[in-house]
C-alpha cells in the first residue's frame, strides 16, 4: 500500500480536516459555489484536465472538475497521468502498490488495466521509486474519495518523458486497454511564477490546443515556447486516449491562478479544469 507523501503539506492530514477542506474547495468564491451529489450517469465525461498545487491555490478550480464529474456518474476505474517533477524512474512509470492510502481511506489499484496498458507502452515500466515522492497524482485522490469512497479503482502513471512518442505511445496504448467505464484524469499546472498578464496569455493558449483536442501541438507549443506548463505530457496522452475512445467536445470548467484563489498576485501559477466529453 503506498502511503500519502502530501498530507498535512498540499492537503490536510487528517479525515476530518481533509473532509472539511475537500468541501471548502467545492463552496470557495472560485470553485463551483456547492457541494455537489453524486448522480447515477449518464457517463459521458471521458477525461479531465485538473490542477495539482497545494488545495488553498488549486483546490477551488479542480473542484469545478470533480463536481461536474459528480454530475456525470462513477467510473469503474479512474487513470490518473502526472508529470515526474523528482525525475526519478523510467520515461513512464507504473506503481506496482496494491493500492493508495490516504486520511479518507484506501484505494486498490485496477491491476488488470494497469497491466493491459504496461504491456504496449516500451518506455514504461513498474517502479515504486518514481512515485514515491511524486505529488502530481496524490492530490486527486481525496476529491474522488470524497466522492465515491472507495467504491472505483485508480490506474496511477507518472510521466517523466513528455515528448510526443511518449504521449502517442500512451495514448494509443490507454485507448486500446479501456474496455469498461473509465475516467482519465491528467493531472498539470499551467504557467509557472509569471505576472499575471504574462501567465494567462500563455495558459489561453494552451488551453486553445487542448479544447481543440490538438494532442500534439499541446507538446509541440510547450516545447518551442519555453512555456512551464509541468504536465503537458499527460494532457497530451489524455487527449489521445479519449479521441480513440470517442471524445466529440472539451468544456473548460474554470480557468484562475495562485494570485485569483490565494496569492500573493505578482507571480502567479495558472490553473484549469476542462472536461472532455463523448
Amino acid at each position: 500500500m503506498r502511503d500519502p507523501v502530501v498530507a498535512g503539506q498540499f492537503y490536510a492530514g487528517s479525515a476530518n480536516g481533509l473532509r472539511s477542506q475537500v468541501e471548502e474547495c467545492f463552496t470557495d468564491a472560485h470553485g463551483p459555489g456547492e457541494i455537489p451529489g453524486v448522480s447515477k450517469g449518464p457517463r459521458k465525461l471521458l477525461g479531465l484536465v485538473s490542477p495539482h498545487a497545494g488545495y488553498p491555490y488549486s483546490g477551488p478550480v479542480a473542484a469545478h472538475g470533480f463536481s461536474k464529474l459528480a454530475e456525470d456518474g462513477k467510473p469503474e476505474s479512474v487513470i490518473i497521468i502526472g508529470p515526474n517533477h523528482t525525475g526519478a524512474g523510467p520515461d513512464i512509470s507504473f506503481d506496482p502498490s496494491d493500492g493508495w492510502r490516504t486520511p479518507l481511506g484506501e484505494v486498490d489499484i485496477d491491476k488488470d488495466l494497469r497491466d493491459s496498458i504496461l504491456d504496449k507502452v516500451e518506455m514504461a515500466e513498474l517502479d515504486s521509486y518514481s512515485h514515491s515522492r511524486e505529488h502530481s497524482l496524490e492530490v486527486q485522490l481525496p476529491f474522488l474519495q470524497y466522492l465515491f469512497d472507495d467504491d472505483f479503482q485508480i490506474v496511477p502513471i507518472c510521466m517523466k518523458g513528455q515528448n510526443v512518442k511518449s504521449s502517442e505511445a500512451l495514448g494509443n496504448a490507454i485507448g486500446e486497454s479501456v474496455s469498461s467505464d473509465v475516467l482519465i484524469i491528467a493531472s498539470t499546472d499551467l504557467t509557472h511564477y509569471e505576472s499575471p498578464d504574462v501567465a494567462e496569455s500563455r495558459d489561453r493558449k494552451v488551453i486553445e490546443k487542448i479544447e481543440g483536442m490538438d494532442w500534439k501541438g499541446v507538446v509541440e507549443l510547450v516545447t518551442e515556447k519555453g512555456y512551464s506548463v509541468c504536465g503537458y505530457g499527460p494532457v497530451s496522452s489524455t487527449l489521445l486516449a479519449t479521441e480513440n475512445l470517442g471524445a466529440e467536445r472539451t468544456e473548460l470548467f474554470k480557468y484562475a491562478t495562485s494570485g485569483d484563489t490565494a496569492g500573493p498576485s505578482g507571480e502567479v501559477v495558472g490553473y484549469c479544469s476542462l472536461g472532455i466529453f463523448k
